[in-house]
């Protein structure tokens, strides 16, 4: 198929196929947003089993998404940049990233060479993992950027890297600590403790951080998880952040604060974006002002968003 009808159709089929088998749409549903008739939208779903454009992940590369990931990679020097499409009806906050996510990490994990892969946590970091099959990955090390603890001793239920190495029986290192310790001199003694020394400098060599992007608001998921109180939230708010990274809160120019609870979090210091490769995991209209930041200020190299949120950045 080459005319340019032919191809608007294969991409109306891979969205269809898109909306049903991985957003989980009924056919009525589709044929209302897509504005068909059901009969069509029913043609379009066959249409994409046919031409094996759907299988567990989607294949077809929707025309709307590669350019605007293009557009993205090219406004703002990124290396790697993938965009899902979007289900405007969902509440999602990771449909859609999860899949392409995880088709990432599973495409580096299967590479021979050792790698070194550090990891941040939350709630888009754990939807991927979850899409990852069970690997033999003996070569490759797992390093987590960011500590599980809450001041209260809970631990995260958004941890990546327990599970991460179960599904791959790589090697892993953990950071046992809380996120936040409750001084400066107590943090500096947890970060000269020789196992953490260790983890901070394995995460420094990494060869690809892949990490979760949080916004700095009302609903900032360290807050709303138990990390940081209200008024801690606010110190930060009112010194200008706009989002946050493995726990590190950066401001609208993407510089990292020296206030607050950046002093006492016990979290690898984010990496320079000079030669290496640190991909955000992020969609929402929430999350567009710290993915904005993180863009500017290069605190991130890749991206992987939905279609909504790349169109936000790119407005």
């Amino acid at each position: 198929m080459s005319s340019d009808s032919d191809t608007s159709r294969l991409d109306d089929a891979a969205r269809a196929g898109w909306l049903y088998f991985i957003a989980g749409n009924t056919q009525d549903e589709i044929a209302r947003k897509l504005q068909v008739s059901r009969q069509a939208a029913q043609r379009l779903v066959s249409l994409a089993i046919s031409e094996k454009l759907v299988t567990f992940r989607l294949h077809h590369p929707i025309a709307q998404c590669m350019a605007l990931a293009q557009r993205l990679a090219d406004a703002f020097g990124l290396d790697h940049c993938e965009v899902a499409p979007a289900d405007p009806a969902s509440s999602s906050s990771t449909v859609g990233i999860a899949e392409l996510a995880g088709a990432f990490m599973e495409g580096r994990l299967r590479a021979a060479k050792p790698l070194i892969m550090a990891v941040g946590t939350g709630r888009a970091m754990r939807a991927a993992v979850d899409q990852l099959p069970p690997m033999n990955c003996p070569n490759h090390q797992l390093v987590s950027m960011v500590g599980n603890i809450a001041p209260d001793g809970s631990a995260t239920f958004f941890d990546v890297l327990s599970k991460l190495a179960d599904l791959t029986r790589a090697r892993h290192y953990p950071m046992p600590l809380p996120v936040y310790a409750s001084t400066e001199s107590e943090r500096d003694q947890l970060l000269a403790m020789t196992p953490v020394r260790k983890v901070h400098s394995l995460a420094a060599e990494a060869d690809l951080v892949i990490v979760g992007v949080g916004q700095m608001s009302r609903t900032a998921p360290l807050h709303q998880d138990g990390f940081i109180s209200s008024d801690e939230l606010f110190e930060l708010m009112r010194h200008g952040a706009v989002g946050e990274i493995a726990s590190w809160a950066f401001d609208e120019a993407g510089a990292v604060l020296d206030v607050g609870v950046n002093r006492r979090t016990t979290s690898v210091p984010l990496p320079s974006a000079a030669g290496r490769s640190v991909v955000g995991v992020a969609m929402g209209p929430d999350k567009v002002p710290a993915l904005r930041a993180a863009l500017k200020g290069r605190l991130l190299t890749g991206l992987i968003t939905n279609e909504a949120t790349a169109s936000a950045l790119l407005a």
